[in-house]
């Protein structure tokens, strides 16, 4: 062969081999499909490294046994053949030694076992075999079939080219078993959420509560748009994860953003995004939370705090789906479900022209209300044990409540609600140095007049419903005996009254 014809062939060989690495590079970085991905390797080396078969070998952890998990040139029952122990054979001997193994011709090397089948004549052929390592950790093998020639190359310049790849391979497997272990974490998270969220999970079983749990069952599963009005420290943010959590979207993303935390220069950046060089200090372009919360939920706290300016798109991404960034003229269309929520009276906001009727009525689909405490009375001791029993297993203490101290907690107004009682139980048991809380560790603006405080002893439980008993006679004997007044006065229903007044068998001779 003449020298002009040896150095184009090395050329033809060179630009292969260059051109094989390239697309191997390419193949392993499209996805995170391992298998696939694999197999689309294995397909580009035997068309552009003329191989006549090839496999990719993983190390199963737990059974130590090394299983092919993507092939070229051999057909499904010859891979459910190719199975190998640590040191069986020349794969699990490569494996076993982490250093890669060529025979020159496989006809006559006895360590070659061919259980795949895949060679019934194995004369001429050829079989390289590397590890596929990161660092020290052996991950599995890549072998391969060649026959060759003058033209096809030699072994030194497969076995180079092999080990780059087999590089690359294990450098993607290692990416790959991240990715696996960061999704099955999502995944395990997710369900988490899903369990804590749940309503059923919730505490309370005032009427008045409850009603915001079946219309939570209700609203849930379908594409509504929420609107959670109360005060602050109602838990409109767990309602509203309970939402998505129960809903479809519960795999999408739940994207919270508070429409009174952020200065109004920057809210429209924060809600849809920004291209790069939209203002100053706008360095790269970034996605806004509308963009993060794709095939989710996104909940807009305070939405009554909303400048007007930046109504009408809230408004239009409610009725078309669509926006822009902050300095594009591309529009993004969005798949996202919207639960607001305020404190505030967005009827009056309207009337004075602070709040767009138009948007008023896009959010106002589906109302929920949320009562405050003071309306959801006997709801309180099952929260106060609640937050006792949470708040002792966070901090290892056992921290209790004496009658007292519990009798101040109960006729609390609790302005601050749900919030309230559950900073003041977890400010209790962290600060206190005692187990036994009476009413001098308590906060002094939880005021009691010293005749509201009943002298008795006995269970918790026992304790509540002796002060509830207490409780429930003053109200009558302030009331006249009248028990729509009565259950007023208690933040409960004339149907819950007359409830308790028949189990804790009550008259007016009581008094």
């Amino acid at each position: 062969m003449s020298v002009i014809k040896q150095e184009t062939n090395l050329i033809v060989q060179k630009n292969r081999e260059l051109t094989a690495i390239l697309e191997v590079s390419r193949v392993l970085t499209t996805s995170f499909a391992l298998e696939k991905n694999l197999q689309s390797v294995m397909s580009t080396l035997g068309t552009l490294l003329e191989m006549q078969r090839g496999c990719v070998f993983l190390l199963d952890p737990l059974s130590g046994e090394l299983r092919i998990v993507a092939a070229h040139g051999l057909t499904k029952k010859n891979i459910e053949k190719g199975k190998y122990r640590i040191g069986e054979g020349i794969v699990g001997r490569v494996l076993e030694k982490k250093r890669p193994m060529v025979i020159q011709n496989i006809d006559n090397e006895p360590l070659f076992l061919n259980k795949t089948g895949a060679r019934p004549a194995k004369a001429g052929v050829s079989f390289l075999c590397i590890p596929l390592m990161l660092k020290e950790e052996v991950l599995g093998v890549l072998s391969v079939d060649r026959i060759y020639s003058e033209k096809l190359g030699n072994v030194d310049d497969d076995l180079r080219v092999l080990t780059i790849v087999a590089s690359l391979i294990a450098q993607f497997i290692k990416l790959w078993e991240s990715y696996e272990e960061i999704e099955h974490e999502k995944e395990d998270l997710k369900r988490e959420l899903q369990g804590k969220y749940r309503i059923e999970n919730m505490i309370g079983m005032s009427d008045k509560i409850q009603g915001v749990y079946e219309a939570v069952h209700r609203v849930a599963p379908s594409k509504a748009t929420v609107l959670l009005r109360g005060e602050s420290g109602t838990g409109k943010e767990l309602i509203a994860k309970g939402i998505h959590y129960m809903s479809p979207r519960s795999k999408g993303a739940f994207i919270k953003f508070n429409c009174a935390s952020i200065p109004e220069g920057l809210l429209e950046s924060e809600l849809f995004g920004h291209e790069k060089g939209a203002f100053t200090g706008a360095i790269a372009s970034r996605k806004g939370k509308f963009e993060l919360a794709e095939a989710g939920t996104i909940f807009l706290d305070e939405i009554g705090d909303l400048p007007v300016s930046l109504q009408p798109k809230i408004l239009r991404v409610l009725q078309e789906k669509e926006f822009e960034r902050v300095g594009s003229e591309n529009t993004i269309k969005v798949d996202v479900r919207i639960i607001t929520a305020t404190s505030r009276n967005l009827e009056d906001l309207a009337a004075r022209g602070k709040f767009r009727e138009d948007l008023y009525y896009r959010l106002n689909v589906i109302p929920i209300f949320l009562p405050p405490l003071r309306e959801r009375g006997e709801d309180i001791p099952v929260l106060i044990e609640f937050f006792l029993d949470k708040f002792n297993k966070e901090n290892n203490r056992m921290v209790s409540l004496d009658k007292y101290a519990l009798q101040v907690l109960l006729s609390y107004n609790w302005p601050g609600n749900v919030r309230e009682l559950e900073n003041t139980i977890e400010r209790l048991v962290i600060m206190t140095g005692v187990d036994k809380i009476t009413p001098s560790e308590l906060p002094v603006s939880l005021s009691l007049k010293p005749s509201q405080i009943l002298v008795d002893s006995g269970s918790l439980s026992a304790n509540v419903e002796e002060i509830e008993k207490a409780n429930i006679l003053e109200s009558l004997e302030k009331t006249g005996w009248n028990q729509s007044k009565a259950a007023r006065l208690l933040g409960i229903t004339p149907r819950q009254i007359g409830y308790k007044i028949r189990k804790y068998k009550l008259n007016s001779t009581e008094l």
